[in-house]
């Protein structure tokens, strides 16, 4: 039997905005085609990630397509898991992504995971455990003040394109128009489209980690946008992605960590077509011979940036300084974490949790 395709993204991201989240219902499955979602509930160390993990790779195996969506402030550990072939998936639903049954019973079941560790041992380590969680929040904080800081000296480095007239914005206009025309050739759905939000890539301790290739590597039709910070990238992608829900078309869009309310890429499937950016720090080197690859720069006039390329130089040197100073707290907190996570691990009925495992896995293939 064939493996299905694998998908990896992230739900949730650290920004400047403190931890932003898109554990939401309508985002983890498609809710038309939602049957059983999974809400797993317990502390760090009771194997949620593993839990899930061990699901998708047997449901993998087994021909299913999965989606997998990993952690920011771990990367290397699972958030949810999605089959969306047979409308299933398993997500961890506690803090700080907390996520409560909407449709209790009818499509939503909680597994707590808590029900299977030894209680009065890890009350031993009660001091311990509220000190290192008091730690992390602090860790976090000051991570998330080093994001904020990068975000602004981004703002600035996109202001010398856009304000020193240095960008041309009725070339920009044109090329936009063209390419919806050749994406949507003025056809249009009578429906309702599903809009799912997402992170491709995340600021994780291990630095900037995407994964983009496992979301846009078997479209047929790929738009790259690539260039630096202020030449257009982000318009192109806002006016594209509302001429898609304005035609009805199923989309998904991928968020930016550094500045979450705005869209970095899109995927819209029905029409085999995906629109990416490419800019520090996840380049698309991946480029097939019939993409389409447009540089921004094309339409700056370099002139006009001349008088200020000594500040933008400086923007963007102290910009990489601050990310990289918010990844280092970041990866401070993870260490703790783990610290957390030894403190449950001995404490838990393991043999137990695989037992449900399988009981679960038993009902999901019941839905295939």
């Amino acid at each position: 039997m064939t493996t299905g395709k694998i998908k990896k993204a992230f739900l949730g991201g650290n920004t400047p905005l403190g931890f932003y989240s898109f554990f939401d219902h309508n985002y983890i499955i498609n809710p038309s085609y939602a049957r059983k979602l999974f809400i797993l509930k317990g502390g760090p160390g009771v194997g949620k990630s593993t839990f899930m993990g061990k699901i998708g790779k047997a449901l993998l195996q087994r021909g299913l397509d999965v989606e997998f969506f990993f952690c920011s402030s771990d990367s290397n550990s699972l958030d949810a898991v999605a089959f969306p072939q047979i409308g299933v998936a398993l997500v961890d639903g506690t803090r700080p992504h907390i996520l409560d049954p909407r449709s209790p019973g009818a499509v939503d079941e909680i597994i707590h995971l808590g029900d299977y560790w030894d209680e009065r041992k890890i009350e031993k380590n009660k001091d311990e455990i509220i000190r290192l969680n008091r730690e992390i929040s602090r860790l976090f904080s000051t991570a998330y003040g080093n994001l904020m800081q990068a975000k602004i000296l981004h703002d600035e480095m996109e202001s010398y394109y856009r304000d020193s007239g240095a960008l041309n914005i009725a070339a920009l206009n044109r090329v936009t128009r063209e390419i919806a025309k050749n994406i949507f050739n003025d056809r249009a759905r009578e429906t309702i489209p599903w809009e799912r939000h997402l992170f491709a890539s995340a600021i994780t301790p291990n630095g900037a980690v995407n994964h983009l290739e496992t979301i846009f590597g078997n479209f047929d039709k790929r738009i790259i946008l690539s260039g630096p910070a202020g030449t257009g990238k982000s318009t192109i992608v806002k006016k594209i992605y509302d001429e898609a829900v304005n035609r009805g078309y199923e989309i998904e869009a991928y968020h930016c960590s550094l500045k979450p309310n705005e869209l970095e890429h899109l995927a819209m499937k029905s029409l085999n077509t995906a629109v990416i950016t490419s800019e520090f720090p996840h380049i698309y080197k991946v480029a097939m011979e019939k993409d389409r690859v447009i540089n921004m720069l094309k339409f700056v006039n370099e002139s006009c940036l001349r008088p200020f390329m000594a500040d933008l130089e400086e923007a963007r040197r102290r910009y990489q300084e601050a990310f990289t100073r918010a990844v280092t707290f970041i990866n401070r907190a993870k260490k703790i974490h783990d610290e957390i996570e030894r403190l449950y691990i001995p404490n838990m009925d393991f043999a137990a949790i695989d037992k449900l495992r399988k009981k679960i896995l038993d009902k999901i293939l019941s839905y295939t």
